[in-house]
């Protein structure tokens, strides 16, 4: 490389936290992140939108539908983990994916069942979600060491960011122009371009990195179902599972509650996928440049405690208003800061408690966790909700009831990341 451009790369390294070496993987795990969450975002909107027209009413039963589906597909993905190499299992998961939405466009065109369609669509696309994106970072998780991961891992985190910028504005745009279905191809083309992302972050991983050297991505072998048992018998996964579930249940309650809001005000459903489109655009905007700015800086400094624990204190908050001053603005305020700390502080921090466990934890109780528990923390929320206010109880009575929850969350948090540094300094 010429030396005029020895000083600029020296200073992009430093100014992102990585070593110079560092920089080409880098640039490829940003360009798959981005790839992944922008084909995610361009959908994103239609889900909300499907969550309307598949009726509010049956919410609690589509995410029991979406639970009952990850606890299909989980022990699916862990007989494919153990008997294929982490490129062909990859692979495979793209290619699946790629292909389903290929029959959607064909069975929204039709206009065959459209209500039956739609609460599929919502199912499958929830599970699209979870699923890619938990591969996605145990992939992450595999490449690089827990060292790296702190450092980095926001970085790559704000690739995503980047796409779920973009992703909204195709969806906003192409609206304007194209019926619903075509997001369907828009998305899939994202997908694809991923596949060629992971074959070069492949390459890199089995030719440069020493720390990947010893352990080739062969087979993970094992059980179908070493997820689970892998989950139940770890203290350290137990307390991850447990964080995600206090995460998954206060989201579904402002998720249900905001949808609801939402159809009340806007009948149109152009209008309200502008609506999500927007919010989705500025959650991103602000998620980004908190991930290009701010993470790397905060776990630097302050290690995982920090970003582990913005969550609880941030919904301890958010509660409190909604119990005062249960309002739409306030609905969307909330949920616009709560999902920058997830994307931007916790969901990085807590990607980085996987590199210091073991290669068939990092895959098996990875995708356990971040799937059948993340899934099943909706469902039973969906319904404890749905029978709370059966019986009577407000929004103002189930915002209260959630604020002494946040203390059991943050203490979680306190002691995942003093385990992580244990561990990761034993390593």
């Amino acid at each position: 490389m010429a030396e005029p451009d020895r000083p600029f790369l020296t200073r992009c390294a430093e100014f992102l936290g990585a070593e110079r070496e560092e920089l080409v993987p880098l640039a490829w795990a940003f360009a798959y992140f981005f790839c992944l969450l922008c084909g995610y975002s361009i959908l994103r909107p239609v889900r909300d939108e499907m969550a309307i027209e598949g009726g509010l009413h049956n919410l609690p039963w589509m995410m029991s539908g979406t639970f009952l589906t990850m606890l299909c597909v989980t022990p699916l993905f862990g007989w494919l983990s153990a008997r294929c190499s982490r490129y062909r299992l990859l692979l495979t998961v793209y290619t699946f994916f790629i292909t389903n939405l290929l029959l959607f466009y064909g069975f929204m065109t039709s206009q065959m069942a459209p209500e039956w369609v739609a609460r599929g669509f919502f199912i499958w696309l929830s599970v699209f979600n979870l699923f890619i994106v938990s591969v996605f970072w145990s992939f992450m998780a595999d490449l690089f060491t827990p060292e790296q991961g702190a450092r980095l891992f926001g970085v790559i985190a704000a690739g995503g960011s980047s796409g779920a910028l973009i992703g909204p504005l195709f969806t906003t745009g192409l609206t304007f122009l194209f019926s619903v279905p075509v997001l369907m191809l828009a998305s899939s083309l994202f997908l694809v371009a991923c596949l060629g992302c992971v074959y070069w972050l492949e390459r890199w991983g089995r030719r440069q990195s020493a720390h990947h050297r010893a352990q080739r991505g062969e087979p993970l072998h094992g059980s179908f179902l070493a997820g689970i048992r892998l989950t139940f018998s770890s203290p350290y996964l137990l307390g991850i599972g447990g964080y995600l579930s206090l995460l998954t249940m206060t989201a579904t309650f402002l998720y249900l509650e905001q949808t609801r809001l939402v159809s009340e005000y806007l009948d149109q459903p152009e209008a309200r996928t502008r609506l999500f489109s927007s919010v989705d655009f500025l959650t991103s905007l602000l998620t980004w440049l908190t991930q290009i700015f701010i993470t790397h800086r905060v776990i630097g400094r302050f290690g995982l405690i920090a970003p582990l624990l913005f969550l609880p204190l941030i919904s301890l908050a958010g509660f409190v208003g909604i119990a005062v001053w249960p309002t739409l603005v306030l609905y969307v305020v909330f949920s616009v800061v709560r999902r920058v700390g997830e994307y931007a502080l916790s969901k990085p921090a807590r990607e980085v408690l996987f590199t210091v466990v073991n290669r068939e934890e990092k895959y098996k109780a990875k995708n356990f966790i971040d799937t059948a528990i993340s899934r099943g923390g909706d469902a039973s929320t969906a319904w404890l909700v749905t029978g709370l206010k059966t019986l009577g109880a407000t929004t103002t009575h189930i915002a209260w009831a959630l604020v002494p929850m946040m203390g059991l969350w943050a203490w979680l948090a306190s002691v995942l990341a003093r385990e992580e540094k244990r561990r990761s300094a034993s390593t």
